[in-house]
Formats: structure tokens, C-alpha cells, sequence
């Protein structure tokens, strides 16, 4: 298998971690693969869920554990972009959606397998979304 490419978009919040979080919710109550009544941490504890993830993955925010900042890009972490990786495509700083759908395939290029990124989108010069995207593992 190869990894397959995904974007998606979830809700703003102040708090990068609880939107990631609140994202991965509301994704669950849409489609919760076949492991219904369980949430996020209790999904990542098991382990036919990351065997799940490592072999296919859902293409969606649901393949991290968590959200952080990191510098050794682990896999299954959802990390949000630096300022200075913003600028390179959105030049005043605060994406907007189109911007951001401008510039995905460049920014999925350098994602590789069981990575994510994300990014807080702009409507108006205020945040109103987040951007997320990646490459499941498989």
C-alpha cells in the first residue's frame, strides 16, 4: 500500500489541542469504523485500533493520538505548522481557506507516511477553522 493524502477542516478553537480534540470527536459521531462507544484515548489504548490505523488508516484526524509541537516529526502526532512554514504560502501570516486550498498539494508534498499537519484558518482576518492534513501509514 502507499499512504493515501487527506485534507480536512474542523473548529476553531483558542486552544489548538481541545479543537484537534473537538475535530476528532465530531469524526468519530460521523464514522466511528466499526468501534462504536468509545472516544479517542480510549480507541488509541487498544491495540487492534493502531494496528488499524498502521495498516489503513480512516484519512482523517482520527490517526494521531494527539496534537503537539514537536521537532522530531513523530508518526500518529498531528503537528501544527510553524509560523515560518505559514509564511512561505500565506505571506500575511493568517491563511485564509482559499489560500490553504491554493496551496495543499504543496503542502501535502512533504508529509510522509503516518504525519500530519495542521493550521489555523482565517475568515476576515479572524481565525474561524482549522486546516488539517496528512498521510495515513499504511
Amino acid at each position: 500500500m502507499g499512504g493515501n493524502e487527506w485534507t480536512m477542516t474542523g473548529p476553531y478553537q483558542e486552544d489548538l489541542a481541545a479543537a484537534f480534540r473537538q475535530a476528532q470527536d465530531l469524526e468519530l459521531v460521523r464514522d466511528d469504523r466499526g468501534f462504536p462507544g468509545r472516544g479517542i484515548v480510549e480507541l488509541w489504548q487498544d491495540a487492534t485500533w493502531q494496528e488499524y490505523i498502521g495498516t489503513g488508516g480512516t484519512g482523517t484526524v482520527l490517526d494521531f493520538y494527539e496534537l503537539a509541537v514537536t521537532e522530531d516529526d513523530a508518526p500518529f502526532v498531528m503537528r501544527p505548522l510553524s509560523q515560518h512554514e505559514v509564511l512561505a504560502w500565506a505571506p500575511d501570516g493568517r491563511p485564509t481557506r482559499e489560500q490553504w486550498d491554493a496551496a495543499k498539494r504543496r503542502l501535502l508534498e512533504p508529509v510522509g507516511r503516518g504525519k500530519g499537519r495542521c493550521t489555523v484558518l482565517y475568515r476576515d482576518g479572524r481565525p474561524s477553522e482549522v486546516g488539517y492534513w496528512g498521510c495515513t501509514a499504511d
